[in-house]
C-alpha cells in the first residue's frame, strides 16, 4: 500500500489520502475521470477490491488477479466526453504506463462509465 503522505500515483500531485485514497477508502467520485484516476491508482497499489467494487455488475469480473510485478509508472488523461457532476454517462480516453519484468509499455484505452444510484461505476473499455 503507498504511504497517504507520498503523491497519489493519479499524477494529480496531491498526497493519497487526499486524492484517491479518500476514495479507495469510501467517498464517491464527483466524476468519471475522478473514478477513472482513482481505479489507476487502485492498480498502482493493488486494491482489487476497489477496483471490483467499482465495476458494474453487468460486465465485473468474478475475481481479479493483479500481477504483483507490474509497476504502474504513470497516468496521461488523453480526452474526457461527459463524465461531469450531472451526468450519467461519461468516456475517458487514458495513456498508462507501466513496467513488467523489465520491460516498460503503455496501455491507451477508451473507458466507458455510467452512474448508478449516484456513484459512477466503470463499464467497460476499448484498447487503442
Amino acid at each position: 500500500m503507498v504511504s497517504t503522505s507520498r503523491p497519489c500515483p493519479c499524477g494529480l500531485g496531491e498526497p493519497f489520502d487526499r486524492c484517491c485514497g479518500r476514495l479507495h477508502a469510501g467517498q464517491r467520485a464527483a466524476t468519471a475521470e475522478q473514478l477513472m484516476r482513482s481505479r489507476y491508482a487502485a492498480f498502482a497499489v493493488g486494491d482489487a477490491d476497489y477496483l471490483l467494487a467499482t465495476w458494474h455488475p453487468s460486465t465485473r469480473p468474478a475475481e481479479l488477479d493483479l500481477d504483483p510485478q507490474q509497476r504502474w509508472t504513470g497516468l496521461e488523461v488523453l480526452d474526457r466526453t461527459g463524465g461531469g457532476p450531472f451526468d450519467a454517462e461519461g468516456e475517458v480516453r487514458f495513456r498508462a504506463r507501466y513496467r513488467l519484468h523489465g520491460k516498460t509499455g503503455e496501455l491507451t484505452e477508451r473507458s466507458r462509465f455510467t452512474r448508478v444510484d449516484g456513484q459512477w461505476l466503470y463499464v467497460d473499455g476499448d484498447h487503442d
